[in-house]
């Protein structure tokens, strides 16, 4: 290594020398002419040439590069290469070299220190919603709750009444004439008068009316009137020495005023109806529900 570094110092010192001395620093003998010539370097001249050899050797034979010193004795200067001239000047610096090629990448560094939370992000999206969830078992029974307030006001109270119940005391002999039946079983509200054989509607609502008639010595057709309109029939025939019953009923919804009855339907030849103390024809009817309204 350390004769590697003394070539290169002594190339160094060969180039200073002749860029001082000219392109061959081997000296040669003056001639005449060139001591005549006023060109020629006088006693001055060569003394500073000296003196910057010196100062260069100098420079040299200090240790410089790394070298080993050890192997050099105290005092011993390098020698000049041979043809170097006395007197030498620095040139002047080269250009700057070209950038190298880049170098492998280094190895991976040892992981750093974890850093500090950073800050928290914002919320995203409300996913949709999960499957529902096995029932849990059923709780413990609660405390009663407190008594809630009080119900607003129902109905009145007031039980609307309407029914009437009679029969006949004797045979019927008068057709498409009301019959009247003048047994009284049933008639509180007097709904029913027995003068006429009608019943009057007082309480709007559903009624339901029933009549059975015991049928002797001739056949029974008798129809159920509302408002001079028949609404349902009934026909019996007679069987010889023998007495019958025929029965029908019927609902009807009656507004304040109607009027029903019953009464015998065509000629006097269909009045067969019959009553004595042990055989009854009734005529019953009663309100089922009254309007609300």
């Amino acid at each position: 290594m350390s004769t590697r570094l003394q070539r290169l110092d002594h190339l160094l010192l060969t180039s200073i020398l002749t860029a001082v001395c000219g392109s061959d620093p081997t000296p040669e003998a003056p001639t005449e002419d060139t001591l005549l010539s006023p060109s020629h370097p006088v006693e001055g001249d060569k003394g500073l040439r000296m003196l910057l050899l010196q100062a260069v050797l100098l420079l040299l034979v200090l240790p410089s590069h790394g070298q080993d010193t050890t192997t050099k004795e105290p005092g011993v200067v390098p020698a000049l290469p041979s043809g170097v001239c006395s007197g030498w000047m620095a040139g002047i610096p080269g250009h700057p070299g070209h950038n190298g090629i880049p170098g492998r990448d280094g190895r991976d560094g040892t992981p750093g220190e974890k850093g500090e939370k950073g800050d928290e992000g914002l919320a995203g999206p409300k996913g949709d919603p999960g499957k529902s969830g096995v029932p849990g078992l059923e709780g413990p029974r609660g405390f009663p709750g407190d008594q809630g307030r009080k119900g607003d006001p129902g109905e009145s109270a007031y039980v609307y009444r309407s029914a009437f119940s009679v029969g006949l005391e004797t045979r019927v002999t008068v057709s498409n004439v009301p019959i009247r039946f003048t047994k009284i079983f049933y008639n509180q509200q007097n709904h029913y008068d027995g003068s006429t054989g009608k019943f009057h509607c007082n309480i709007p609502g559903l009624y339901y009316f029933s009549y059975h008639i015991t049928v002797y010595l001739k056949d029974v057709k008798v129809s159920l009137y509302k408002n001079d309109k028949a609404v349902l029939f009934t026909f019996d025939q007679y069987q010889d020495k023998d007495l019958d019953q025929a029965s029908s009923s019927v609902l009807l919804h009656l507004e304040m005023g109607d009027q029903v009855w019953l009464q015998v339907y065509g000629t006097g030849e269909h009045n067969g109806i019959y009553a004595d103390n042990v055989n009854d024809s009734t005529f019953t009817g009663f309100l089922l529900y009254h309007d609300t309204n």
